[in-house]
């Protein structure tokens, strides 16, 4: 069998796609929050402590931070997909790390240390606050738990 080989053992890049779904969840949740809270409520913008058209602007230099995220973060999943690389469990974790993180952030960073906006104005904040910061640190502690039992398993254990 001249010219003939067997296909080598499928190499699971586990780093690779745990930051590829991290860099999806943060372009998800970063739209997320844009098109509900900034857009459709019009609760906030991601900078509120000027004019109207600078409230603006920050939201159109968010809006395209997250869309750079998203086109880079499934030009890499689709890479590693291509690669046979990618673990579908790491990158869901990852998605999930990154929503987390990026609510949570936005939380407790934008909202309460550098108080660039609020989540909306003229309420009792704190449910709001409390909401927000839960669900995020619900979406990252589920992420950890999916990334941390995916490398946990033995390869012999099913499809990773």
């Amino acid at each position: 069998m001249v010219g003939f080989s067997l296909p080598s053992a499928r190499t699971v890049d586990a780093r690779s796609s745990i930051l590829a779904g991290v860099l999806i969840g943060v372009g998800i949740m970063a739209a997320v929050d844009e098109i509900v809270f900034h857009q459709l409520l019009a609760w906030h913008h991601f900078y509120d402590r000027s004019t109207p058209s600078v409230a603006l602007l920050s939201d159109g230099l968010l809006h395209a931070a997250e869309v750079i995220a998203l086109v880079g973060g499934f030009f890499w999943f689709a890479d590693l997909r291509r690669r046979l690389g990618l673990s579908p469990r790491l990158a869901w974790g990852g998605l999930l790390l990154g929503a987390g993180g990026f609510q949570l952030f936005d939380g407790l960073v934008d909202h309460k240390v550098l108080r660039v906006h609020q989540i909306r104005y003229g309420v009792h904040l704190v449910p709001y606050d409390v909401v927000w910061n839960v669900a995020g640190a619900v979406l990252l502690l589920a992420g950890a738990a999916l990334v941390w039992w995916t490398r946990s398993r033995r390869p012999g254990d099913g499809s990773r």
